[in-house]
């Protein structure tokens, strides 16, 4: 549970500072541009949303994690509910991956 709280926390403060993309469209063109570092998806997400954005980022190499609800990823960068969130900071992109697997793990 206090993983979850870090991630949260996390996602928080890289939308604060301006390094978080929402949406799916918005998502998408950052994993093509190649400035999306990492892309977190709600566990709701739609099965055609899932394998769109599986697909992209498997062929542009960018790493994926399915993690939340579409409402606490919302509620996490301030906003009303987000499927996708990608993740254009390099550092922060970092410490949600280990944080991400290390939630993952256990």
């Amino acid at each position: 549970m206090k993983d979850k709280q870090k991630i949260f926390q996390l996602l928080g403060l890289a939308t604060r500072a301006r390094m978080v993309v929402t949406g799916e469209d918005l998502a998408i063109r950052e994993v093509q541009n190649g400035k999306a570092q990492l892309v977190i998806v709600s566990n709701d997400a739609s099965a055609n949303t899932m394998k769109k954005v599986t697909d992209k980022c498997t062929f542009f190499n960018v790493e994926k994690h399915v993690f939340g609800s579409r409402e606490d990823l919302g509620h996490a960068i301030g906003k009303e509910s987000r499927v996708i969130l990608a993740i254009t900071d390099a550092g922060f992109a970092k410490k949600l991956s280990e944080l991400l697997n290390e939630y993952n793990r256990g």
